[in-house]
């Protein structure tokens, strides 16, 4: 994949998308499987949004699509408490998430005995990029040292340019400091942390 020109690296423009991973009400304070804080990556995604739909550019949202018997789940010998059951009230996107029906959603981890921790497992989500022309993805969502670290990783290996919204990332820290090692980890396979004061308005 070619290059763009990131001459003017503050500025959105065409080719570039937002994609917002799991951001999910059972990710959520109360929920079945809550990161610490994860409820404040809302409002500051909505603001980037705003950015990409104020310059018509797309928007899209990754989400966790479990079967009742998904492999993840520990009573089915995973390591993860029952979460995202597909149309259960836990999957569904934050209630203040400010998606429009036109944003496109991809659900993942959809077989009972396959998880995916990457929006671009078996999805086809990077066909379906490179087929609308994007390049540079803005990357924010749940949780840093899982599903965000591993769509970040993958969208590097397809060739799209990477920026980490860490106002927009909380980690779980399953062990601590593991948040800040995957924020290592992407920046080393191709991700530029960015914030959005870092965005021309």
């Amino acid at each position: 994949m070619a290059k763009m020109d990131e001459s003017d690296e503050r500025s959105l423009q065409p080719g570039d998308a937002l994609l917002i991973v799991d951001v999910q009400r059972d990710f959520l304070p109360g929920g079945a499987l809550a990161v610490p804080d994860g409820d404040r990556v809302v409002p500051v995604l909505n603001r980037y949004i705003e950015r990409f739909r104020a310059r018509d550019l797309p928007v899209i949202a990754t989400r966790d699509w479990h079967p009742p018997d998904h492999c993840s789940f520990t009573d089915q010998g995973g390591p993860w408490p029952v979460h995202c059951v597909a149309g259960s009230p836990g999957a569904a996107f934050a209630d203040e998430l400010a998606l429009a029906p036109e944003d496109r959603i991809v659900s993942k981890a959809t077989a009972c005995d396959r998880d995916a921790y990457s929006g671009f497992q078996d999805t086809g989500l990077a066909e379906t990029l490179r087929a609308a022309g994007i390049r540079r993805l803005f990357v924010g969502g749940l949780a840093t040292d899982y599903c965000v670290l591993n769509t970040v990783l993958d969208a590097c290996r397809e060739g799209f340019a990477v920026r980490l919204l860490e106002d927009a990332v909380r980690a779980v820290d399953l062990r601590p400091g593991d948040g800040a090692r995957a924020l290592e980890r992407m920046v080393a396979a191709c991700a530029r942390p960015l914030r959005l004061e870092d965005l021309a308005p």
